[in-house]
């Protein structure tokens, strides 16, 4: 900027009104210079973060919204043009006050020397303070000429190992795209992802709780996102031999010993093939062993019969029924806003695509560029419920991605990089979905829908109004298939555009499911592998399972990397990670803690035990009585796991957690037991009556001449797949011993107090 000085008397020859307008001149001359003296300030780049920094932006105060008090920010400064505005346009300009800066409404509450309900957020003469009075001071500028911009953020250190009570500073550097960078630290925010093991004050100090664990600090620094991992190890010495020592029946297992010696933890002992033939058949099949499987597979001598019984396991039909009811929570809809017809299609469609064994990206692909009629091809009933771009992208992401964008609707993501233009130019994929048909009618909708490629439909930025051409959230590694970033969708070399409605060539989700299922995209191969790593391990590696972000890492990276390596080695074969992940050494560890495991819940030192599925409950209730349910809408003889919408009534699922059939999916099931599911356990009518049956197991044992041991090992095969140990027999010879000659009433007995014990209703 040119400066022009000039003499500090006017010349005489000037009017009155000129001379005032020229000392006007001359005093705005003044400030301009020593403006330009002093170092310019940047709104976005040091303004924005103070008010990030200090929670005048934050979701409790300015930042929510509708503001507070009137007063509206965008949340932690996610858009700069709005916050601009807000403070030097809005309410006529008094937030800022040029002519006495200091004077400013901006000013005079944060430092409370005006009425404020937030309080002081900053003192008079704090670097905050004179930073925000100096850019006021230089005229409030929205632009700097050249202004750089933030393009990383890096904390230090970005791993420790720390010990009990000990603390550790984190110095925050953000880095600029003109290569400088400055220390941040004062002006970033942090939060710890397990306070209770490290937590982290508002000066990115950490301190290290008594509990040895891990946790992740993350450090916030506007809308750029670092973290730091911290490691506090057990206590005490631990030999390297033991480790060494420890078997590694695949890559699994290296990669579980070698993040427990880092923490000094030591894997509980390996479960008896009775407890590995029950948790396989649970995890593969959904269901309990019979006793005659049981007797079997306790008898075979073989070295290699827990892999054979794998084998053997994911070819049965049951299999497919079962996982498909995993995919139907997380995709199957309310049949009386989409149609009861539709859901049914939709059911059977996931359901054969298990059958089949379909590889998952296979699987995937047809569910994003689904067509056709909702009655004929199950897979476009997810058009037909999510009806708009926007809905269909928060489904996609999550549930395909492990990426939840939801809050990039709205504002930018406030533990992530997505902001509001990677959500709609995701969604624009989805712009050109057509319908054809009745619609929705609710409750009934009943009629048929023809799901098919329109020949326009366009996305819009909500805050610029900009048309936004479809665009995937990150670019996948070069040379890699379905790495089309710009524009992706469009029509091919030498296509017209405009091919009509139901061209497939034309359709921009065919670009989208290229990307997605790219063998380059890390995040599709891993959040699927976490999937099935969760339902057979406990619990994901990454929990929530299909939460994939920096700020919730892993709690074994390597591992994660590695099952999703393997899983696409094997192209998508969901059964071929099932038998990786169960031939492991990790898998068969039993579940009961050891001294130097018993407070890990995250790194598989142990098995950790889950709740029986509803499903699988009540159908191994039906096969241990010998008596089989019937379901309205099903063919007689159908188990729990083949019911194909939750609207099917049954009170025993509906108390053990399965999904609520007005929730929208995808619905995650809680496993925690309740006092509810106990007391229906202990005194529910209808599993009575299974019990009591006449046709049933207890009824059929007390009428054969089998000795009282052998109805003992039947009903523990049967409901344990294992043989009582000596002080069981003898408890249970006492039961038959008490009631003299009624052998029913003692079956009966025992077997209700059988189902009533955590080794029933939980998988160890």
């Amino acid at each position: 900027m040119h400066i022009v000085k000039l003499p500090i008397t006017p010349p005489a020859k000037f009017s009155s009104m000129l001379k005032q307008t020229y000392t006007m001149a001359f005093l705005l001359s003044l400030l301009t210079s020593s403006a330009m003296a002093e170092e310019l300030v940047s709104f976005e780049l040091e303004v924005q973060p103070i008010l990030a920094a200090r929670g005048c932006s934050a979701g409790a105060c300015h930042g929510k919204a509708r503001g507070q008090n009137g007063f509206q920010l965008s949340l932690l400064g996610f858009d700069p043009e709005f916050d601009f505005a807000s403070l030097t346009q809005h309410a006529r300009g008094r937030r800022v006050f040029p002519a006495a800066p200091e004077r400013s409404l901006l000013l005079m509450k944060a430092t409370g020397q005006a009425p404020h309900g937030g309080g002081e957020r900053f003192a008079v003469g704090s670097e905050e303070y004179k930073t925000i009075l100096a850019w006021i001071n230089q005229g409030a500028r929205r632009k700097l000429e050249g202004e750089p911009t933030l393009t990383r953020v890096e904390a230090s250190p970005p791993e420790k190992l720390l010990k009990p009570g000990a603390e550790q500073p984190l110095v925050v550097t953000a880095h600029y795209s003109d290569g400088t960078s400055r220390d941040v630290t004062a002006m970033a925010m942090y939060q710890s992802n397990e306070s209770a093991v490290v937590s982290v004050d508002e000066h990115g100090v950490m301190k290290a709780g008594p509990i040895p664990g891990e946790a992740a600090i993350m450090v916030r620094f506007m809308n750029v996102i670092a973290t730091s991992r911290v490691a506090i190890p057990l206590e005490g010495q631990v030999p390297d031999e033991l480790y060494e020592a420890l078997p590694r029946q695949n890559f699994i297992d290296e990669l579980v010993w070698n993040k427990l010696q880092s923490l000094g933890i030591t894997p509980s002992p390996p479960i008896d093939d009775a407890k590995f033939m029950r948790r396989v058949y649970v995890d593969i099949i959904g269901t309990l062993p019979t006793s005659e499987e049981a007797r079997e597979f306790l008898a075979d001598k073989r070295p290699e019969k827990r892999a054979a019984l794998v084998d053997r396991l994911l070819e049965r039909p049951e299999y497919a029924e079962y996982w498909a009811t995993k995919w139907a929570d997380l995709l199957r809809p309310n049949p009386y806003r989409v149609g009861i017809k539709a859901v049914l299609n939709y059911d059977q469609w996931i359901r054969d695509s298990f059958r089949k064994n379909k590889p998952y990206d296979q699987f995937v692909r047809e569910l994003l560029t689904a067509q056709g009629s909702t009655w004929h091809n199950g897979a476009a009933t997810l058009y037909r419920d999510r009806r708009s771009p926007d809905e269909v992208t928060t489904l996609a992401t999550q549930l395909f991605l492990g990426i939840r964008l939801e809050c990039a609707k709205c504002h930018h993501h406030p533990f992530e990089k997505w902001g509001q233009e990677d959500f709609f130019s995701f969604a624009a994929y989805f712009a050109r979905v057509g319908r054809k048909g009745t619609g929705l009618s609710p409750p009934i909708s009943g009629g048929e829908e023809i799901i098919l490629t329109a020949k326009s439909g366009q996305v819009k930025h909500p805050l610029t109004g900009e048309v936004l051409p479809p665009r995937p959230l990150f670019e996948l590694p070069p040379d890699t298939p379905g790495n089309r970033p710009e524009g992706a969708g469009g029509a091919a070399d030498g296509e017209s555009a405009d091919n009509g409605p139901d061209s497939a060539a034309d359709d921009p989700r065919q670009a989208l499911a290229d990307w997605v299922t790219s063998p380059g995209n890390d995040y599709f191969v891993q959040v699927m592998a976490n999937r099935i790593w969760a339902d057979l391990m406990g619990r994901g590696i990454v929990e929530p399972v299909d939460d994939l972000r920096a700020t919730n890492p892993p709690s074994n990276g390597p591992l994660l990397e590695a099952l999703a390596d393997d899983f696409r080695r094997h192209d998508f074969n969901i059964k071929e990670l099932i038998r990786t992940i169960t031939a492991s050494y990790v898998y068969g560890l039993s579940s009961t803690p050891t001294e130097r495991n018993v407070a890990d819940t995250r790194n598989y030192s142990r098995n950790y035990r889950q709740r029986l599925r509803a499903e699988v409950l009540l159908d191994s209730l039906s096969q241990i009585t010998g008596v089989p349910d019937s379901f309205s809408a099903l063919a007689p003889g159908a188990r729990a796991k083949e019911i194909w919408t939750t609207r099917v009534t049954s009170l025993f699922l509906d108390t053990f957690g399965r999904p609520d059939p007005n929730q929208d999916p995808p619905c995650e099931r809680s496993g925690d037991p309740t006092v509810t599911q106990t007391l229906h356990l202990m005194n529910a009518p209808a599993l009575h009556s299974k019990v009591i049956s006449d046709q049933g197991l207890a009824a059929r044992l007390a009428k054969s001449d089998q000795p009282v041991n052998e109805m003992i090992d039947e009903l523990y095969l049967a409901i344990y797949a294992r043989y009582p140990d000596a002080n069981e027999r003898e408890t249970c010879r006492q039961v038959f011993a008490s009631a003299g000659d009624a052998n029913r009433q003692s079956c009966e007995d025992l077997m209700w107090a059988l189902i009533n014990t955590p080794e029933f209703m939980f998988k160890d």
